[in-house]
């Protein structure tokens, strides 16, 4: 390698950084690893693309991420542009570099539009090194400083939909900001229409991944003999209609995340598929022996318990195990009737702005159906149902008639028994049989999941336990 010209200074501690250099030159690459190292940084060899990736996989794990990485343009094992183009999609904070022998205007083009920083010919001039070292270091500094930016203006904007106050929805946020930095698989349940979707997206748009693409697919929506193509793609002739190769979710997810709702309707065969997968990160193309890896966060969510599918035969428990690592329950909107108002304001100030019109809010009368309506389906219909109020609504204010009958009729009570005699008792007595009465719809609402339920009432599992045992609940009753 030609001497430079000229002294460069040294980088300073803040300059230093973490290089790979990925060439099957192993003299090239030990004395280039050789001057980065006198230099300050700290320099990794690797000569393959199979090496490089691993490398980079494990980095953020293992090890510091790289800042940079030095690519051969050709590799033993593949073609140095392919290589680039698998860093710029799954290693956004690493730069790269581009290095060749054969120089050509056409190969510069092409490195700098697969995302290179610069291009460099072989045999490397050391000053000529040093500078593109540096300006890749200064971008890779300013693309850091407003991927920071953009991740808490995201973060604003990725819970905005996200109104109440109710103590459950402020844990499930306290879970969602927790969880969306890691790589860990979620499960979110709850009943259709209780926010699943948008909640995925939240995870995912405060996520590292935000770059990436999200992806979400409804599996109860897609017949069982086209699912497995829909997830893992198919190649051309692999069936009666496939006339082209086509791309599954899976692989439209790579370097983002894939939601997958509904993940209760996939049968046994598809939850194998998606076990093996989540376990190893490659599946194959229906039709093909080609073996595809992927690097997908996911996302699931299910309408219905897991867990009582999985005793009953229905769900893999090796699957459920494998994707119940962080559950997030969403509770139904009649479980939180003091957020209606919040969410009915929310959906009016949308729709007024979206009609062009000004509508102020809601008549006492129309409020008070609104809190009193079951809501079957849940967030869901309430925005339906403000969107209609919105639609037809002759003022400024939702009066009662804009709404529908269904929510302004009666509602449905349970039936009271016939005053009875009064028998004398305690206070303590009298409390006794609807406390017993609510501990045992909670327990079945819950599967008699003592954790879930002692969550659900706001209580420890403990005092669970010692308010079952004073009032004669032993287990399912019959």
């Amino acid at each position: 390698m030609p001497p430079a010209p000229t002294p460069t200074p040294k980088p300073t501690d803040a300059d230093a950084a973490r290089i790979l250099i990925v060439d099957d030159d192993r003299l090239f690459a030990g004395a280039l690893a050789d001057l980065l190292n006198r230099e300050g940084h700290a320099a990794t060899i690797a000569d393959t693309a199979g090496k490089a990736l691993e490398l980079l996989a494990s980095a953020g794990k293992d090890a510091a991420e790289f800042d940079l990485a030095l690519l051969d343009a050709h590799l033993p094992d593949s073609d140095g542009l392919a290589l680039l183009d698998t860093v710029a999609k799954r290693h956004k904070s690493t730069a790269a570099i581009v290095m060749t022998g054969y120089g050509s205007v056409e190969s510069a083009v092409a490195a700098l539009r697969s995302g290179a920083s610069d291009f460099l010919v072989k045999p490397l001039v050391e000053d000529e090194l040093r500078q593109s070292l540096a300006r890749a270091l200064r971008q890779r500094a300013l693309l850091a400083e407003n991927s920071t930016l953009r991740h808490r203006i995201a973060a604003d904007e990725a819970l905005r939909n996200v109104v109440g106050s109710d103590p459950r929805m402020i844990r499930v946020l306290g879970t969602v900001r927790a969880v969306a930095a890691a790589r860990t698989t979620v499960l979110m349940t709850g009943e259709s229409g209780t926010g699943k979707s948008l909640f995925a997206h939240a995870i995912h748009d405060l996520s590292p991944r935000r770059s990436g693409p999200f992806v979400e697919l409804s599996c109860g929506s897609i017949p069982e003999t086209l699912l497995e193509s829909e997830l893992f793609g198919h190649v051309k002739g692999a069936f009666t209609g496939a006339h082209a190769d086509k791309p599954g979710r899976f692989l439209a997810a790579d370097g983002g995340t894939l939601f997958l709702d509904e993940i209760n309707s996939a049968s046994p065969a598809m939850q194998l598929k998606l076990l093996r997968v989540l376990q190893e990160r490659k599946f194959e193309p229906v039709g093909s022996n080609r073996t595809v890896e992927v690097d997908a966060r996911v996302l699931l969510a299910t309408n219905q318990p897991l867990e009582h599918l999985v005793n009953i035969g229905h769900f893999r428990q090796d699957l459920y195990y494998r994707i119940n690592v962080v559950q997030i329950e969403l509770p139904p909107l009649r479980d939180r009737r003091a957020d209606i108002p919040a969410l009915a304001s929310h959906f009016l100030e949308k729709q007024s702005r979206e009609l062009g019109r000004t509508i102020v809010g809601f008549s006492p009368q129309a409020m008070d159906a609104l809190q009193h309506y079951k809501f079957p389906g849940n967030i869901r219909e309430l925005a339906n149902i403000v969107e209609r109020a919105a639609v037809l609504a002759q003022g400024q204010t939702i009066a009662l008639e804009d709404l529908p009958e269904h929510v302004t009729a009666p509602q449905p009570r349970p039936a009271a028994k016939e005053d009875a005699p009064w028998t004398p008792m305690t206070l303590e007595a009298a409390l006794r049989e609807p406390e017993r009465r609510i501990l045992v719809r909670a327990l079945e609402a819950n599967n008699w999941n003592r954790q879930s339920t002692a969550e659900q009432l706001g209580i420890n599992r403990t005092t669970l336990y010692k308010k079952m045992k004073s009032l004669g609940i032993d287990g399912p009753e019959q």
